[in-house]
């Protein structure tokens, strides 16, 4: 049984994100001084007592308008009010009851469960009881002045409303797979995380930018879970202005940096994009596992050779990544969607994994038998004398050597080929840490006597 759900509601601009960041306490929601700025349903963690339960932060609800965005983000907070055991309804204590507040209020009074009120922005503790008195028209019985940025009387707030959620006993441990899903905008990332969960999770639109906030949602898949994260799509600096898209972007780079598995959304009719290969340059920086999902593979015309000289270009512009593996999917057909998991699982295994030492200097001698080291014109030649696996994810193999400068880039990515070919990691970077004599004679406080492979 999952935690019980916590509908924060309210008409824009009028501090939800904030008091979701004081009710979380963690500074996730995007909060910037613009209306609009929430879209899609986002889920917080929280706790109060012996109270734990999630808080799903809803855009700006507004009933008489439908432009741009405004019908999806009502479909949105039906939704998250559908899945709720309560809402609190977010109000601002500065500007006083306006019309929009009135006809939410109405719309809550016939909903089939219980609603608090709580009058944001009341900063000064004796002003906020004044502040808060305005809204017994609303009829939603007391309202509780509040203030997200300060966090005065949220205490009070807390008290009242987890006196409607069942207690929570016997939380598992989260064992989720974390899964980023990333790339330009308008690529299909929310599309592809709605087909996932089978659920309109992330508003869709045609509009790029639609995504501002990283909007995740935990899937299981057999004895498998899963927290998908959808972030918001990433332009090139220069065409981002300060503000929601700014913090947007800010909030997919640490979604990849926390990601188990990264899955790289491309665009199958544009094709890989100056700012996809960037994408990539960051994913491999961060030592990340990758997929890499073509989408809108359906909109492509296609012969018997098209998979494969697509794989082809995609690889050649994707090089800082080209371990990882690729698939061609539809998020809008459904077609090969669910095999994305598959890919997923072989990915995060790999990225965990460790091999011996033993096995690993089987590959060296074979490596090094194959194709010696370089030797200098003077005639020194590089040596190898042994590898090991230092760490995982990602895999972290320091090869202890006599002079590190001996070894060219040219000879590494051999040996990093040679290590592919034996022992796979699929899906993850693999990190060498390449030693010198000197360095391990510090490190062990002597002359190093080790053989060679």
């Amino acid at each position: 049984m999952g935690l019980p759900i916590v509908a924060i509601i309210g008409r824009p601009n009028v501090g939800k994100s904030t008091l979701v960041n004081r009710l979380t306490g963690a500074m996730d929601a995007i909060v910037h001084d613009e209306p609009g700025v929430t879209r899609d349903r986002t889920y917080r963690p929280a706790f109060w007592g012996d109270r734990e339960f999630l808080v799903v932060d809803t855009g700006g609800l507004v009933f008489e308008d439908d432009t741009e965005f405004l019908p999806l983000i009502r479909q949105q907070v039906m939704t998250a009010l559908a899945e709720a055991s309560v809402a609190v309804l977010v109000v601002d204590g500065q500007t006083g009851p306006m019309a929009a507040d009135v006809v939410i209020a109405e719309w809550l009074r016939q909903q089939p469960l219980p609603v608090l009120l709580a009058v944001n922005k009341c900063e000064s503790p004796q002003q906020g009881l004044i502040q808060a008195a305005q809204f017994w028209e609303l009829s939603l019985g007391e309202p509780y002045p509040v203030s997200g940025i300060h966090g005065n009387g949220t205490g009070e707030l807390l008290d009242e409303l987890v006196s409607y959620l069942p207690a929570t006993t016997d939380v598992p441990e989260d064992k989720a797979i974390n899964v980023a899903i990333v790339g330009r905008p308008n690529v299909g990332k929310s599309s592809l995380l709605n087909a996932l969960t089978g659920e309109a999770r992330s508003i869709v639109s045609p509009i790029s930018g639609t995504t501002r906030d990283a909007i995740d949602m935990v899937i299981e898949r057999g004895d498998r879970i899963y927290r998908l994260v959808d972030t918001a799509g990433i332009r090139k600096k220069k065409n981002v202005d300060y503000g929601p898209e700014f913090f947007g972007i800010n909030r997919a780079f640490k979604a990849i940096d926390r990601a188990d598995v990264v899955l790289l959304i491309i665009d199958a009719v544009d094709g890989v994009t100056e700012q996809d290969q960037k994408l990539a340059g960051r994913i491999a920086e961060e030592g990340r596992a990758c997929v890499i999902v073509v989408n809108k593979w359906d909109a492509i015309e296609k012969d018997s050779y098209t998979i494969y000289d697509y794989t082809k270009q995609v690889k050649d512009r994707l090089n800082f990544i080209e371990w990882a593996e690729m698939i061609f999917i539809s998020a809008t057909t459904g077609q090969r969607v669910e095999k994305t998991l598959d890919l997923v699982n072989v990915a995060v295994e790999q990225h965990q994994r460790r091999v011996s030492t033993a096995v690993i200097n089987e590959v060296l001698q074979e490596a090094t038998g194959w194709h010696s080291p370089p030797a200098t014109r003077q005639g020194r030649q590089g040596k190898i004398y042994y590898g090991t696996q230092v760490r995982s994810q990602p895999p972290t193999i320091a090869l202890f050597v006599n002079n590190p400068q001996l070894f060219k880039d040219n000879y590494r990515r051999y040996i990093e080929h040679q290590f592919r070919q034996g022992l796979g990691f699929t899906g993850t970077p693999i990190r060498f840490l390449w030693r010198g004599k000197k360095a391990r004679e510090v490190e062990r406080g002597g002359p190093n006597r080790a053989t060679r492979v």
